[in-house]
This record gives C-alpha cells, structure tokens and sequence, in this order.
C-alpha cells in the first residue's frame, strides 16, 4: 500500500493487524485515515493520526506510526480521544 500524502510506502506490523482485525478496521479505512486523518507529531519520526468514520460508533480510529524508510504502522487503537494540551 502506498500513501500519497506522505509519498512513502505503508507497511502494517504484524502487532498493527492483529488490532485492525480486532477491531474490524480494514485496509480501506487505514488508506483513508492515512490520506485524510489528522495528524500530530510525536517527534520527527514519530506520530498519530485519527480519523472519525461515519457509521463507526468507536469514536476515533488512530494509528500510531514511525517515520521510517516507509510509514511502519506500529499499532491501531479505536475509542481514541486526543489529549488535551495544556
């Protein structure tokens, strides 16, 4: 899977698909989260991004990726709430 936005390859972990099946996320979602979530930097090698899907009730879903050679997908969370900076 390739991700436009970043123009880097997206490779899923094999942690990262244990949690989408899980969690019922597919591949289609984690393409479109990656093309259009939000995103927040961790650091400049790693970040988050969310996305809400409709008909989802799960709120968020994110993942929690490293800036590699490739986007590595570490690992997909649902019921994601940002935290509040302060």
């Amino acid at each position: 899977m390739h991700c436009q936005r970043f123009g880097l390859d997206l490779y899923i972990t094999r942690h990262a698909s244990e949690r989408m099946i899980q969690r019922g996320v597919s591949d289609a979602e984690i393409a479109e989260l990656m093309e259009t979530g939000e995103i927040r930097y961790k650091d400049n090698q790693r970040l988050w991004v969310a996305k809400a899907f409709e008909g989802r009730c799960d709120n968020l879903i994110c993942v929690a990726v490293a800036l590699e050679d490739r986007l590595v997908v570490k690992t997909v969370m649902h019921h994601f709430s940002w935290e509040v900076e302060g």
